[in-house]
């Protein structure tokens, strides 16, 4: 429905399309500034940091595109309207994923693949076969493990009532940090984001091993290979919380 309502007006879809690529551009066109002024950022050259800008906005981006509208969830549960879903024959989730769906933020994805293939273009690596695969294998695991922030997200908006803020802090900040290398942030922040929120295995881990770059905080070898795993692991729980987040709910009594 949400996809036919917005390719009835097709130019104005175009604009909005070419618009949000436009302004989730501007991310990188900042990078781009930096570099105008420095010749590497924490040690990592332009190719490297587009090649985690990359990776990091299209694998978010894919996410947003299929679970982006959770920042809904806290208006409907505040005005009764979240009981409706909840007596359709349909998975709640999947009414969420759908609400007010948005195929503008397309516009994020193809800015982030045009980044990242410039990238792979111009990063100074020596390729095989395990690392060319890793690449796509990134991509999907990141975009999982940003939809499962997604559905934590959304769980505590049931317990809290609404905050759609605190979600996007971990989801828009997440992609946003992981944008730059983990060479400027500090250890303590780096273990958070790799111990406690494993954002870090969207890119930081395993495009270490892909640009021959030593891993945060020293970790082995065999953890550039994990994100298929914590991307599991992060599903797991995130169900867990939402199935717990419904479990909770009491409605508005309205």
């Amino acid at each position: 429905m949400w996809i036919r309502s917005a390719m009835t007006y097709r130019t104005s879809f175009v604009v909005t399309v070419f618009g949000n690529l436009a302004v989730t551009g501007l991310d990188f066109v900042g990078i781009l500034l930096m570099f105008s002024q420095v010749d590497s950022l924490g040690g990592w050259t332009l190719p490297e940091i587009a090649f985690l800008y990359g990776l990091s906005v299209t694998a978010f981006g894919i996410a947003d595109l299929v679970l982006g509208s959770m920042d809904v969830l806290g208006a409907r549960i505040r005005d009764g309207s979240f009981d409706v879903l909840l007596v359709r024959p349909a998975p709640v989730l999947a009414q969420i994923g759908a609400d007010h769906f948005a195929l503008r933020r397309l516009g994020r994805i193809t800015q982030g693949v045009v980044v990242l293939v410039w990238a792979l273009a111009a990063v100074d690596v020596d390729w095989s076969v395990v690392k060319v695969l890793l690449v796509p294998v990134m991509v999907a695991c990141g975009a999982v493990i940003f939809s499962a922030v997604f559905v934590a997200g959304a769980a505590f908006q049931i317990y809290a009532q609404d905050a759609s803020e605190v979600q996007n802090a971990f989801t828009y900040g997440g992609t946003t940090l992981l944008q730059y290398p983990p060479t400027v942030f500090g250890k303590d922040f780096v273990r958070g984001v790799t111990f406690m929120l494993p954002l870090a295995f969207v890119n930081w881990v395993p495009a270490s091993y892909v640009l021959g770059r030593p891993y945060p905080l020293e970790l082995p070898q065999w953890v550039a290979f994990a994100s298929p795993l914590v991307a599991v692991v992060c599903c797991a729980l995130a169900g867990l919380a939402w199935r717990a987040g419904l479990g909770s709910y009491r409605s508005t009594g309205s």
